[in-house]
């Protein structure tokens, strides 16, 4: 699997390239994430955008790569109604007004996308989602975890703190050997470590 870490400012979610044709959260930017995609790939070479959650900073530039590349939007149903509101997506947090978008694909968690397989982890919002590959022992965590035993935040619109803990323990099922996290650094070596301490972490907290 090669995997392209995407990242145009501090405040911006990570966004990851997936063997050329898949897109893994957006960022808030769609001009940015178009030009550095065009380093990389032919624009319209990419096929699937997943948004891991409604959140702005992970998914305002969605429509403006959609158009730009042709590719399908995909989204947790219980999050696609959220992408629009300015306080579920928290885009008036970023002073921003939520952008328009609609879905192509409506996610409900156990689908599988080629190496992909979508699992459903709510709790920082009601359809976070991850994506885990069990050949390469890869996860895409989104905001549910972190490197170093972060979580995901439940104080904001839709966030469930015991929803969350079950995700994390969801995570702790899987075989994970390296897992990009929506915001941070990547964890390349033994990631299942660092998710066992999110769990500890999140049910002490």
């Amino acid at each position: 699997m090669q995997v392209i870490k995407i990242n145009n400012s501090p405040y911006d979610a990570n966004a990851y390239l997936v063997n050329g044709t898949i897109l893994i959260d957006v960022g808030m930017d769609s001009g940015e994430i178009i030009s550095e995609l065009g380093k990389h790939i032919a624009l319209d070479d990419l096929e699937m955008i997943f948004l891991t959650h409604c959140h702005y900073d992970h998914s305002g530039g969605a429509p403006g790569v959609a158009r730009a590349t042709g590719a399908k939007i995909a989204v947790h149903k219980n999050d696609a109604s959220l992408l629009g509101n300015p306080d579920a997506s928290a885009s008036r947090l970023f002073g921003k007004k939520s952008p328009i978008i609609v879905p192509d694909i409506l996610l409900s968690g156990g689908e599988k996308f080629g190496e992909l397989e979508i699992i459903h982890t709510p709790g920082h919002t009601p359809g976070g989602i991850c994506l885990y590959d069990p050949i390469s022992k890869t996860l895409f965590s989104g905001d549910t975890v972190f490197q170093d035993g972060s979580f995901g935040r439940t104080d904001l619109y839709g966030g469930n703190s015991s929803e969350l803990i079950g995700s994390i323990r969801k995570l702790t099922l899987l075989d994970v050997n390296i897992m990009y996290p929506g915001h941070g650094e990547i964890v390349v070596n033994n990631a299942n470590e660092q998710i066992k301490l999110s769990l500890l972490m999140a049910s002490q907290f």
